[in-house]
């Protein structure tokens, strides 16, 4: 029996999909990260019951930490995107979490780093909060070991491929480091929105992206390059396609990204199907229903999409491109912050 709903939020379900396919569906992922991330600085000393922990979100990460404050007896202030709806704002009041909403903008970059200079802002007015970094601290990957070893105990790591968003690269790059400790040759794709610096779209627009939580306009320290062997970039009415098709298929109800995961674990399969492909979906689908999934009859099914592979970043086009990453480095303007390593 679990003591908080927070270590039940922490569990995925595991999947089976189509032939080869498996779906590790999370309601909301970072619960995985933030409730490992705060138990580590619990039991180091860097915080202590009744602190206040601060950061920035897009919405999962929002509600995952103040699961996790309320948990363990800790203070949050989020600095909320503007995409954080009222009943995600509502709910993060309610469990007595600080909610600072940024100001409307059309522009997700702006809003972005905004956000970031609103913390520092804080933190040098409350020099005692403590500043949770969930894009630049190793930390936040603890949380995939357990994630990893299910993933391991169900499918073993032989011939497997593991698919997702990458956002701050502590899910994928955390399940890909420790399930390539029992074998190196696990193979890590990821995906990403166009506009994105982080694997060098931010010259492709999208100009009906609202993948929040994938991409990102700054640097990312969590995010290890040399992890990943293949990204897709998937635009909005591609993920968007894989998401009605996750739901109608096979009755998953996830966000965009998870879209966009099925989409390119389907094509992944597609190009090797001697190989299990295991994709990420991070959360629900149900803050995207206005905006995306009531737009459901527009799009295409997912047989009739297929991704431009391209040699390098400056070929990519929307609405999906597909490049061999071959754990190379990160591009120059994603570089700026040094990349971690998963903690041990």
């Amino acid at each position: 029996m679990d003591d908080h709903i927070a270590d039940a939020l922490s569990r995925p379900a595991l999947l089976r999909l189509d032939d080869g396919i498996t779906c590790l569906r999370f309601e909301t992922m970072k619960v995985v990260s933030a409730l490992a991330a705060v138990r580590h600085l619990l039991d180091r000393g860097t915080i202590a019951p009744g602190d206040t922990l601060v950061d920035s979100s897009s919405g999962i990460y929002a509600h995952a930490l103040a699961l996790a404050c309320h948990r363990y007896g800790l203070r949050c202030h989020i600095v909320a995107s503007t995409t954080v709806d009222r009943t995600l704002r509502t709910q993060l009041e309610i469990l007595g979490a600080t909610v600072e909403p940024m100001p409307p903008t059309p522009s997700l970059k702006l809003d972005q780093n905004r956000r970031v200079a609103r913390v520092q802002e804080i933190l040098r007015a409350n020099p005692r909060h403590h500043w949770m970094r969930q894009y630049h601290d190793d930390i936040h990957y603890l949380g995939y070991r357990p994630i990893a070893d299910l993933v391991h105990r169900e499918l073993g790591t032989g011939d497997l491929t593991i698919v997702g968003g990458v956002g701050t690269g502590a899910s994928t790059g955390g399940l890909a480091s420790y399930l390539r400790e029992s074998d190196p040759d696990v193979r890590l794709v990821g995906v990403q929105p166009f506009d994105s610096v982080t694997f060098g779209s931010e010259h492709v627009h999208d100009p009906d992206i609202i993948i929040a939580g994938i991409g990102s306009s700054i640097p990312f320290a969590n995010v290890v390059h040399e992890f990943y062997d293949t990204m897709h970039w998937v635009g909005f009415h591609a993920a968007l396609a894989g998401g009605v098709a996750l739901l109608r298929g096979h009755a998953v109800f996830a966000g965009l990204s998870a879209g966009a995961a099925y989409l390119a674990a389907r094509w992944e399969r597609r190009v090797d199907p001697s190989r299990q492909v295991v994709f990420l979906a991070a959360d629900t689908g149900h803050r995207y229903v206005e905006a995306a999934y009531s737009r459901h009859r527009e799009v295409p099914g997912p047989e009739h999409l297929a991704p431009r592979q391209i040699a390098s970043p400056a070929d990519m086009a929307p609405p999906w491109s597909r490049m061999d990453w071959d754990r190379a480095p990160a591009p120059a303007a994603a570089s700026a912050v040094d990349g971690v390593r998963a903690a041990s």
